[in-house]
């Protein structure tokens, strides 16, 4: 058990027979004769819909652990991500819709963690950013100002901003969740030099 003034993001919760993760948190302290609340933005785990609730900040919620195990991305298939785990090779769905656009810079054969409640599958742990390949952009400008972009494709045929310098062939670092430019990856730094 936890009070609601103790949730932090990631936390998993049982509420009504249900599994919620908890997405955000924002506590407001009371005044005078009122009391505080704790708003919680939570995700159903089997059927993605959110959930914003109040407590008052010492209501007992009851917390769920999750086991992380790593997992191994595979395919995606019909709105699903296909994914095995690494000890049992038993196979894994999860809706694409749940990953956002981090869906699409998995490429097969990633390592990913996942969290698992019993043998169920309720979430997958993405990196910040992945490193990808851009397959096609405009020819690279070196002009003063730093603050130019200009507009790539990457190999998984998304399409980013990145600076004007950076040409086609290079790879890059992108965030994961939102598919925004991050930063160049050198050659030496890939190597790990």
């Amino acid at each position: 058990m936890v009070t609601a003034s103790e949730l932090k993001a990631g936390m998993a919760l049982r509420i009504d027979h249900q599994i919620y993760k908890v997405i955000e948190v924002e506590s407001r302290a009371g005044t005078a004769k009122m009391g505080g609340n704790v708003r919680a933005l939570l995700s159903n785990v089997h059927s993605g819909r959110l959930w914003d609730q109040h407590f008052r900040p010492l209501e007992r919620l009851d917390d769920v652990d999750l086991e992380k195990r790593k997992v191994e991305f595979l395919y995606t298939d019909e709105g699903n991500c296909i994914f095995q785990r690494l000890d049992s090779f038993e196979q894994f769905e999860f809706p694409s819709a749940g990953m956002g656009l981090a869906e699409k810079f998995l490429q097969p054969g990633t390592e990913v963690q996942a969290e698992f409640f019993g043998d169920e599958l309720i979430g997958i742990v993405l990196p910040e950013t992945v490193e990808v390949r851009i397959a096609s952009t405009a020819p690279p400008a070196h002009s003063q100002q730093d603050s130019g972009r200009k507009e790539a494709t990457l190999e998984n045929g998304i399409t980013i901003h990145v600076p004007l310098f950076v040409a086609s062939g290079e790879i890059v670092s992108v965030e994961s969740k939102t598919g925004r430019y991050v930063e160049r990856v050198r050659a030496q730094h890939k190597k790990g030099v």
